[in-house]
């Protein structure tokens, strides 16, 4: 069993063990090639200015990540085109379909890009240019391989002419048309074989060498060479399951055990399956096992006192029965009550978030929502949605509010945060408080909130603009407090600003703390985003193409919520993966 999957860059210890193992396939297979051109890897995913293609890689690997194959494909947008550099499949490891799935995932990225096809060079499989019977066999199967897809050699030009006279095998250029019935024109044709020599050759082309090629293409429309092994129409090629392409789903399955039925406390488990309903017929999801982790991660974040609080207290809670926070301690905060029940307001800041015996069980499966959703990234995913219940990005490092009790984003965040630098952006109605405070002091978390100005919506006394941070933290939280009647073109000017300062941060992650009460209805809410607004919030965050966990915070017109997140995931998932220069 194997998967295709992308690497973009070294930056993940996944990424940087499969460029390793690349590497040394291309040591092991391509003789020929320099030390310093297999080094240079990871500076041409990084850095397409630079080499002027736009590299892409995609592995085949294992269930234990081992790269079973590779294909090495150069995009170049100013010419729209694409050029298969390497393929090709571990030594004395069996093939089993790597080959093909991997050239099928190239087609499918170079239609996906709108390109005008795929070019590549192929050993001859002319004795006159080819004397060595070994190679020659081993051509022929090559040529047969690509022919299956209607991909065929360039005919009637100079191109396997021969660097320096002594040389021999000259490679035949090869083109896949992608099954477009539009012929190859030969002033195209020129652009791209200058591009390509230029570019990949220049440095060894002898004095004319280039232009002597180019100007030998002379047909127009540019000739293939009949197909000479396979009779029959060339494959249909069907869609290949790579991770970049879809959206990790991971669902916290025990959220109905924290069930309040006291009147008007929306924050229902009905929440749930209306957005499932809405979301999985898209197709874009995997469904995938909540894993559990340690209590250590949620102690990383809140403060140890709290969290032991919590637990215990829940635990001793009578089924059915809750306890609402009623006592604060605003004249003596240092001498806790020694009651549970009365203390609950040690640890609380409003009075309409209980506690009962599932609570704390709730709000741990909604973390490890979140963390398994993490480790989905860090498996090849690009895009993870960590659908929970109970919210919690009102939880702070030593308090619990606003339905939320551990905060879930937050210890994602703080999780990524070893990895490389994480921005946290919270598009709920409602201000994220509890992030704010959590990163407050702190520069590798980078805090947005677009919320309702605190003059008129919960929780009233943060979110102000001039919150931006303390210590090393200064500078690193920014609020966008909004007024209480806002429409998506409005917003949308506001999200651009904070994507903008989300760019000038450069972070290596985005967490996304998804709130949908800012739709038309919510009853916690007044704005009016409508299903195409909340398309085009997820469009234009998934334009930022980072890896991104989504997780889910407010939203409570239970009517609106499947259709409204089934518009915001596929927005987000055609930003983060249709190129930029598409028209899409």
């Amino acid at each position: 069993m194997f998967r295709i999957r992308r690497v973009y860059d070294n930056a993940l210890p996944l990424e940087r063990d499969a460029i390793i193992e690349v590497q040394e396939i291309l040591r092991r297979q391509f003789g020929a090639l320099s030390k310093r051109e297999i080094a240079s890897l990871p500076q041409k995913l990084a850095n397409p200015i630079k080499y002027r293609f736009h590299t892409i890689l995609f592995v085949a690997d294992g269930m234990h990540q081992q790269v079973k194959g590779f294909a090495l494909l150069n995009h170049a947008p100013d010419l729209n085109f694409c050029y298969l550099d390497f393929i090709s499949v571990r030594p004395g490891s069996s093939a089993g379909g790597i080959g093909g799935a991997l050239y099928e995932r190239v087609r499918e990225e170079a239609r996906f890009l709108e390109t005008v096809g795929v070019f590549m060079e192929c050993l001859p499989d002319d004795r006159t240019l080819c004397p060595n019977p070994a190679l020659i066999k081993q051509n022929r199967a090559r040529l047969r391989f690509y022919e299956r897809y209607g991909a065929l050699p360039i005919i009637n030009t100079a191109y396997e002419t021969p660097l320096k006279p002594t040389d021999i095998c000259p490679p035949y250029l090869v083109f896949d048309c992608l099954g477009s019935a539009k012929p190859l024109t030969q002033e195209s044709a020129r652009r791209i074989v200058h591009a390509i020599l230029t570019r990949k050759y220049g440095k060894i082309c002898p004095p004319g060498y280039i232009d002597m090629v180019v100007d030998s293409f002379r047909d127009d429309p540019v000739r293939l060479r009949p197909a000479r092994y396979l009779k029959t129409e060339p494959v249909r090629v069907q869609p290949i399951r790579s991770l970049e392409k879809r959206i990790a789903l991971v669902v916290n399955e025990g959220h109905d055990i924290h069930h309040v039925h006291d009147r008007g406390y929306v924050e229902s488990p009905v929440r749930i399956p209306s957005i499932l309903k809405g979301i999985e017929p898209t197709g874009l999801f995997d469904r995938l096992p909540v894993h559990h982790f340690p209590e250590r991660h949620i102690k990383e974040v809140h403060d140890r006192t709290f969290v032991e609080y919590l637990k215990r207290m829940c635990s001793r809670l009578e089924p059915g029965k809750s306890v609402y926070p009623y006592v604060f301690p605003i004249r003596n905060a240092a001498r806790p009550p020694k009651d549970l029940p009365v203390r609950a307001g040690y640890f609380c800041f409003d009075t309409f978030t209980p506690l009962n015996r599932n609570a704390y069980h709730a709000a741990k499966g909604a973390v490890d929502c979140a963390l398994t959703a993490v480790s989905q990234l860090l498996k090849g995913y690009r895009l993870a949605y960590a659908l929970v219940r109970p919210p919690g990005h009102h939880a702070e490092s030593r308090v619990f509010g606003g339905f939320c009790y551990f905060n879930s984003g937050a210890i994602a965040a703080d999780f990524l945060s070893r990895l490389g630098r994480v921005a946290v952006l919270d598009i709920d109605y409602h201000h994220g408080n509890g992030t704010q405070e959590i990163f407050y002091q702190r520069a590798d978390v980078l805090t947005l909130s677009i919320h309702g100005h605190p003059s008129f919506a919960y929780p009233y006394f943060s979110g102000f603009a001039e919150e931006k941070g303390e210590r090393a933290g200064q500078g690193y939280n920014r609020n966008y407090p909004l007024p209480e009647q806002v429409e998506g073109h409005g917003y949308r000017q506001t999200l651009e600003r904070a994507l903008n300062r989300i760019r000038k941060f450069r972070p290596r992650f985005l967490v996304v703390a998804l709130g949908l009460d800012t739709a038309k209805g919510d009853p916690t809410g007044s704005w009016s985003l409508t299903p195409t607004d909340f398309e085009e919030n997820g469009r234009l965050i998934g334009v930022l193409k980072l890896p991104t966990v989504v997780v889910q915070e407010g939203g409570y017109r239970t009517k609106s919520l499947g259709t409204n997140a089934r518009h915001f995931f596929t927005g987000l998932w055609s930003g983060a993966l249709l190129p930029n220069n598409s028209k899409s």
